[in-house]
Order: C-alpha cells, then structure tokens, then sequence
C-alpha cells in the first residue's frame, strides 16, 4: 500500500507534543515510527548553573534546508515514509523538550539509522541557534559541534579545500558562526 510521503516541520515558541509528532507519521504501511526527543539538560559550566536556553532560528532559510535535508534523508533511505520535526524557539527551560523528531518506515533499521542523520544533520545545516541561560543570569551563545569549520582551523585551510563554485565555506559559515546547536 503506497502513501504519498509527508515532510512535516514546524518551530514553535509553546510546549512541543511528542504523541503530535508521532501521530503525524503514523502509517498503516509502516511497522516502525522511530522517535528523538532533545531536552534542554542541567549542566555546568564554569561554576554557573544552567537554567534554560533560549533558541532563535532565521525562518525562511529554516525551511529551505530542511527541505533539503529531507530530500537527502529520502535518497539515502528510500523506504522512509513520514518525516516530522518539531523545534522550540524561545526560552526552554531545563527538561523541557527542545526538538521532537519521528520517521516511519516500514522495518525499524531505515528509520532508526534516519532519525540519528537527520538530527545530526539537522543541527549543522539549519539555522537555529542556542543561548546558554546560567544561573548566574548571564548567558553565552554556544558553538556547534556538528559544525566543524565554525572553529579556527577553518579559516586557516587553503583555498582549495573549497568547492567548486568557491561558496561552500560561506554556506557553512551562513550555518554555524553563530554556534547552531540543539
């Protein structure tokens, strides 16, 4: 039984609903709704608590990437169905969920295997950027670690380790100087 395939992506400034996520990729065809939840965890850094993180996303360039991260995510694994993703912007407080995630596909492996790409994906390609809120109520913008050229050995590299059109190092740079993370 075919379905038209779903690509389903949403920001929100409220409470994201996992069982919402999941039920926008349930299918009678598929015997597997694989699911990420990222939550905003308490850590520690430098002596100061955090407290929450507050997310801020560019929205029209959001939506195009992650276009084409389903695209990608379709030719690598053909048998993903549904595709759905949730991200907060705003403030998130610590056990709250950040992003939800799920892919349906018909046997668990393609979509287990998809979900960890596209989160992976997801935070070094699309726009979102987090602040790191401590208790001490400053905050620091925090570096990506899906995005490796945002690190000083980027800018050192020759010239040829650019692409062909020479645009690459600014695509990667529009991404991840903020330090986008999730």
């Amino acid at each position: 039984m075919w379905e038209e395939p779903k690509d389903i992506f949403k920001l929100s400034r409220d409470w994201l609903s996992v069982q919402e996520v999941v039920d926008s990729v349930s299918s009678p065809s598929c015997g597997a709704v694989s699911v990420f939840i990222g939550t905003t965890r308490e850590d520690e850094v430098d002596g100061r608590k955090v407290i929450g993180l507050e997310y801020e996303a560019y929205e029209p360039m959001v939506r195009s990437e992650f276009s084409r991260l389903a695209a990608d995510l379709r030719t690598r694994w053909p048998t993903v169905t549904h595709v759905c993703v949730h991200h907060r912007l705003g403030w998130v407080k610590v056990g709250e969920a950040s992003v939800v995630m799920a892919i349906s596909s018909p046997h668990r492996q393609d979509g287990q295997q998809a979900v960890q790409f596209c989160i992976t994906q997801l935070k070094a390609s699309v726009p979102i950027w987090k602040k790191e809120v401590y208790n001490t109520q400053e905050a620091s913008w925090k570096n990506n670690s899906e995005c490796p050229w945002s690190g000083p050995e980027v800018h050192n590299k020759p010239a040829s380790s650019t692409t062909a059109d020479g645009l690459e190092p600014l695509r990667q740079a529009r991404n991840c100087e903020m330090g986008q993370n999730m």
